[in-house]
């Protein structure tokens, strides 16, 4: 059963130990890069739990409380560079098909720069699953056709494999040595008994 008391919030501290941002998470979530309007402090001692072993509720009413006290830069009431009230999130949230098409629509066509590439690349380096996540991979692949995940191919996306490949020496033929004149022979006998 999952722990309903799992969540907590955070505060990342400037040098003087003044908080520059208030956060609610639960897990890892007080030291995961993130789409933050801020980062993280580099200096471990800067990144504090404020309250721990909330409920969610519990959680998101500290927040909104400790960003009122301290006040947002943006709208000039304070110190913190969070640009919402607190409150909001989407821990645990259920998407509908179509808000899954929308985020998958706008994604289409986005050209990721090669400096974007290398980010990612570095930040997933050494980076391994964990055995729950690797359990869960394996579950969801089981039974499934490995070329392509068991996707069915509509016949318009056959066709435009076959044209694709028309006139292409497959590859095993490529890497095929010559045959040797012996090598040739025994098939040209082996043929000729079949054919008896």
């Amino acid at each position: 059963m999952v722990n309903p008391n799992r969540f907590y919030t955070y505060a990342y501290l400037r040098e003087d130990g003044t908080p520059y941002y208030i956060g609610k998470g639960c897990e890892n979530r007080i030291t995961q890069k993130s789409s933050r309007n801020c980062s993280k402090p580099k200096n471990k001692s800067k990144i504090i739990f404020l309250k721990q072993n909330l409920t969610e509720e519990e959680a998101f009413r500290h927040e909104i409380y400790m960003i009122n006290v301290f006040g947002r830069k943006d709208l000039e009431t304070g110190i913190l560079r969070n640009l919402t009230d607190g409150g909001e999130g989407c821990s645990g949230s259920i998407r509908s098909d179509e808000h899954k098409k929308k985020i998958s629509d706008a994604q289409k066509g986005r050209i990721k720069s090669e400096e974007t590439k290398q980010l990612w690349s570095k930040q997933r380096k050494g980076k391994k699953p964990s055995e729950e996540t690797k359990q869960k991979m394996s579950e969801k692949k089981k039974g499934c056709n490995h070329n392509m995940f068991g996707i069915p191919k509509s016949i318009e996306t056959k066709r435009k494999i076959s044209e694709a490949l028309k006139g292409r020496k497959k590859s095993c033929y490529k890497k095929r040595k010559p045959l040797t004149e012996e090598h040739k022979r025994k098939i040209g006998e082996a043929n000729k008994k079949k054919e008896k």
